[in-house]
């Protein structure tokens, strides 16, 4: 799922219209973000199994990225650095938890589409997953219902221009269209570490276009 991670976002951005929303498309994606960084480092992996073709699935050890108890840790360093970074903006403790939030929405909705892959705790523990993906139509169907959902609740109740409003629609229906296309049409990466470079610097152009799309006008 990546685009439905910004539907969560946008959802919870609506909730704090003082914080740019772009702050929130990056805790939902962190996760993701920690998962290629620990690839290249080489403490979690990722394998591309011979019916990609067919799945579109890759398989995925990632206990430290995307186990439960790691999401709830990265959740609350989240929630603690967006208490010191907004200490000076009454609600403080408002906008660390619904940071902590948007990076905990990734595994609740990961566990909904992932196969049974995510662990509760650590590398040894049980795993967990719906496998909704193993039903693609009905994943995308799911996906596409929370970007639209999360960018009517946004919209609706944003304070940025309409240029900007504009630009950040047609990015999350951007990721949406990259998103279908990856779990259906895209072939298999040459390498895991290839597919760790192109997700981290496609998750930090959406997170740099997000929070520029997020800046609020001036006020005089």
């Amino acid at each position: 799922m990546f685009a439905g991670h910004i539907g969560a976002a946008l959802a919870i951005g609506r909730a704090e219209p003082r914080v740019n929303v772009g702050v929130f498309v990056a805790a939902a994606l962190l996760l993701d973000l920690l998962l290629w960084v620990f690839v290249l480092l080489g403490c979690e992996s990722v394998s591309i199994p011979a019916d990609f073709a067919d799945t579109h699935q890759a398989l995925f050890t990632f206990p430290y990225s995307h186990g439960l108890l790691a999401s709830f840790f990265w959740s609350a360093l989240a929630g603690v650095f967006a208490f010191f970074i907004y200490s000076s903006v009454e609600g403080k403790w408002r906008v660390a938890a619904l940071v902590a939030a948007a990076v905990l929405s990734h595994w609740a909705l990961d566990a909904i589409v992932h196969r049974p892959e995510l662990p509760l705790l650590g590398p040894a523990s049980r795993s967990v997953g719906a496998g909704l993906w193993n039903h693609m139509r009905a994943a995308l169907s799911l996906e596409a219902s929370i970007v639209i959902v999360g960018l009517w609740l946004f919209i609706s109740g944003t304070a940025l221009t309409r240029a900007r409003s504009f630009a950040l629609v047609a990015l999350t229906l951007l990721t949406l269209i990259f998103t279908a296309a990856g779990m259906t049409l895209a072939p298999a990466p040459p390498s895991a570490a290839a597919m760790a470079i192109s997700s981290l610097a496609t998750l930090a152009l959406v997170c740099a276009a997000a929070y520029w799309c997020g800046r609020l006008p001036s006020r005089v």
